[in-house]
C-alpha cells in the first residue's frame, strides 16, 4: 500500500494556530459507518449518539512543560532543549544540586557535540551533552540548583507540535499552551504531546454523559515525538513507530469486561486510547488485561480491530499514521471523503482543531 494514498489537499489556513476560545466548543463531524452518512454537529453533542451502558477510554497522560531555552556556555549562541525521555532518575549530589539524564532534541544553529553544555534557566540549569544517539537524538545531563521539574515548570515551555507556529517566546502564547494544550483530567505526567482529542471536554460534557449512563475510564501513554514523525517510506508497510510506554489499571480492565458483557461500547478517545487497548487486545488474543507495557503498534488498512468499537478524533495530517489508522477503522475512501467534506465545510485542523466521531 503507497504512503502517497493517504495523502489530501489541505489548505494551510485551516490548520488551528489556537485553541477555539471556549473549551468544548468546537465543531464534530460525526461519521456514521453502519449507515454511510455524514453529519455536522458540536462536541456537546456526543451524548445524542452514545448509549447508556457505552464506555469512553480517555489517555490521562500530562504533558509537561518540555522545552527550555538557554544558550551555549563557551559561544553564548542560541540554543534549546526539548526533553523526551527520562534515562536517569533524578538524584541529589554531594556538592549540592540534582543530577538526572534524558533524551532529548537539540535546537542550534550548531550541532550538539559531547562536552558541549547549554546554560538556561536563568543559569539554575547547566545541560551538558553526553553523545548523539543514531536517531539524531541526544542524551544530555542536567544539573539543576533545585529540583528539574520545579524549574521547567518554572521556566519551560509547553512543547506544541510544529504546525503551530511560535515564533519566540510570547508570553501570551505561552500562558495560552500551559492551560489549553492540556485535557482537564490529566494526571500522569510524562508526555511531550496531549492527547489531543481529548482537549474537547469539560466538566459539563462529562456531567451530561454520566446523567446518560455513559460510563469513562483512564489508560495512560506517554504520547513521544514519534506521534509527528512523518511516513518517509514509499511503502506504508515500511514504516516503523517509534515506542511509547502505556499502562492499563485492573478498574479500567474490570470496567471494559463488564461493558463488553453487557453489550456496551467501546468508545477510544485519541488515537493513543486505541494504540494502548488494540496492542494488549493483540498480545491477549482479544481480552484485555491490567498490564504495563511499550507498543510500537502501527494501525493501518487492513486491520482488524479487537478492543474498540467507536473513536472520537481529530483530523490528522496528511499521510500520517493517524490518518492510516482511522482509515482501518472507517475505510480510506470514506475518510478520504470525510476529510474533503471537512475542508469544504472549513472545519480546524489537527491538534488545536475540530473532531471526528467515528462509529
Amino acid at each position: 500500500m503507497l504512503t502517497a494514498d493517504f495523502n489530501y489537499e489541505l489548505p494551510e489556513e485551516l490548520i488551528a494556530q489556537t485553541p477555539p476560545d471556549v473549551r468544548g466548543t468546537s465543531r464534530m463531524m460525526v461519521l456514521d459507518r453502519a449507515a454511510s452518512t455524514l453529519a455536522h454537529r458540536h462536541i456537546a453533542d456526543i451524548t445524542d449518539y452514545l448509549r447508556s451502558g457505552d464506555l469512553l477510554i480517555l489517555n490521562n497522560t500530562r504533558v509537561f512543560p518540555a522545552r527550555i531555552l538557554g544558550a551555549w556556555e563557551d559561544t553564548a549562541g542560541a540554543a534549546e532543549l526539548l526533553l523526551l525521555r527520562n534515562v536517569e532518575p533524578e538524584h541529589p549530589i554531594p556538592e549540592g544540586g540534582f543530577e538526572s539524564v534524558w533524551r532529548c532534541m537539540c535546537g542550534s544553529g550548531r550541532k550538539a557535540r559531547a562536552g558541549h553544555t547549554i546554560r538556561c534557566a536563568e543559569g539554575n540549569v547547566a545541560a551538558t551533552v553526553l553523545d548523539k544517539q543514531e536517531d539524531g537524538h541526544s542524551e544530555v545531563r542536567f544539573h539543576a540548583r533545585e529540583p528539574l521539574m520545579e524549574l521547567l515548570n518554572r521556566y519551560g515551555l509547553t512543547p506544541v507540535p510544529p504546525y503551530i507556529r511560535r515564533d519566540g517566546n510570547d508570553p501570551a502564547l505561552a500562558r495560552l499552551d500551559r492551560e489549553r494544550y492540556q485535557t482537564i483530567y490529566a494526571r500522569e505526567v510524562g508526555a511531550v504531546a496531549a492527547p489531543t482529542a481529548g482537549l474537547h471536554f469539560t466538566e459539563a460534557i462529562f456531567s451530561a454523559l454520566e446523567a446518560k449512563g455513559i460510563r469513562r475510564a483512564f489508560v495512560t501513554l506517554h504520547v513521544g515525538p514519534g506521534t509527528f514523525k512523518p511516513v518517509k517510506a514509499e511503502h506504508v508497510e515500511e514504516h516503523h513507530m517509534d515506542a511509547e510506554v502505556y499502562d492499563l489499571p485492573e478498574a479500567t480492565a474490570q470496567l471494559i469486561r463488564e461493558t463488553r458483557r453487557t453489550g456496551g461500547r467501546i468508545i477510544a478517545v485519541g488515537s493513543t486510547s486505541v494504540r494502548t487497548l488494540e496492542t494488549i487486545a493483540a498480545r491477549h488474543h482479544g481480552e484485555i488485561v491490567a498490564e504495563h507495557g511499550s507498543s510500537t503498534a502501527f494501525i493501518y488498512p487492513p486491520y482488524r480491530f479487537r478492543a474498540v468499537d467507536a473513536m472520537l478524533t481529530n483530523f490528522h495530517l496528511p499521510q500520517s499514521t493517524l490518518i492510516m489508522m482511522v482509515s482501518a477503522l472507517a475505510g480510506r475512501e470514506r475518510i478520504l471523503e470525510a476529510y474533503r467534506e471537512a475542508v469544504r465545510q472549513r472545519y480546524r485542523f489537527f491538534s488545536y482543531g475540530d473532531c471526528m466521531l467515528i462509529l
